[in-house]
């Protein structure tokens, strides 16, 4: 029996490359069925076209060219239930002991025997905290799904990237009075091609205040104070949306003996199987760029799981000859 820790796309993928290859297996995710797109913001559009999103051979028919959140959604229910996948979902893991052969998977509802681990946790459910003075106040928010809680309403948001201008240019368009706190001195060149030249005009015309070369070092009730090229400024402010970005579960790695083996956190594992460090776990999908969250995506990663499952039936193989 092999874990699945993850139940989002590459999860799913893993769960499809061990059933072609009548390996048995379960999947555990505490969250929803692909928790991470779940929780995207509500309006979302894809960067990449649907077909880049399929797995398991099964077609992604979208209305427009990029899909939507929604459609997303709907699709992986769909591959999920065309497989009949085996999901143990709201179900923590707590904990993983043992050794290839006879792992032991702990979780906040039962106990599981497995022979082998692939961890495809993702990194959406942990964000990179800024680390300042008032980040725990209701006001802060580190996930964003509609514009609209946010309208008539003075909204700073952190970070240059995809997520914070999304967020800049729907809060705006929502009636909020937006201002954007940006390390870089620009806005970030990864930004969606069709939307970047939108928050650029914005930001020209001032109807987006936005201060580069700046960070946040202190939030209050009603305001923020920003580090800024000029100097520390305060700012009146209703709300945070730190669109910071996230990690993976770096502590259950950690707890399960992972090594690393740079400062970006990357995990040591076999390119070619995706075994790592530790023999008979297997990391798959965004885990494996450490911190580097930006390197992998759902149409690059899809390779890992035929990579995890080929390594693991040749192994099953080798087992049953020699038994």
């Amino acid at each position: 029996m092999i874990t699945i820790i993850g139940a989002g796309p590459i999860g799913l993928a893993c769960g499809i490359a061990c059933k072609q290859r009548t390996i048995p297996f379960r999947i555990i995710d505490k969250g929803c069925l692909v928790n991470s797109v779940f929780h995207y913001p509500t309006n979302m559009t894809f960067f990449s076209t649907s077909d880049r999103l399929e797995i398991g051979g099964v077609p992604f028919i979208s209305h427009g060219v990029k899909p939507t959140r929604r459609e997303a959604l709907e699709y992986y229910r769909r591959v999920a239930e065309s497989f009949d996948m085996p999901l143990h979902l709201y179900e923590e893991v707590r904990d993983i002991s043992g050794e290839d052969g006879n792992f032991v998977i702990s979780t906040d509802k039962d106990t599981y025997q497995s022979d082998k681990v692939v961890i495809a946790s993702g990194f959406y459910d942990h964000p990179h905290r800024m680390n300042v003075p008032g980040e725990d106040l209701p006001k802060v928010k580190h996930y964003y799904d509609e514009p609209h809680p946010y309208a008539m309403m003075k909204v700073l948001v952190v970070g240059a990237g995809n997520s914070a201008v999304d967020v800049a240019l729907e809060s705006y368009r929502c009636g909020s009075d937006v201002t954007m706190v940006v390390r870089e001195p620009a806005i970030n060149e990864n930004v969606k091609y069709w939307v970047k030249p939108d928050i650029e005009n914005r930001i020209r015309e001032g109807a987006v205040k936005a201060w580069f070369n700046s960070e946040v070092i202190k939030i209050r009730e009603k305001e923020v104070v920003i580090r800024t090229p000029e100097g520390l400024k305060t700012i009146e402010n209703d709300f945070v949306m730190a669109m910071t970005g996230y990690e993976p579960d770096f502590r259950l790695l950690r707890r399960m003996g992972i090594a690393f083996h740079s400062d970006e956190q990357v995990p040591v594992y076999v390119e070619n199987t995706q075994e790592s460090n530790i023999p008979g776990i297997y990391l798959a999908g965004v885990v494996c760029g450490g911190l580097n969250t930006s390197k992998w995506f759902i149409e690059n990663a899809r390779v890992h799981a035929e990579r995890i499952a080929e390594d693991i039936a040749s192994a099953r193989e080798v087992t049953l000859q020699s038994g």
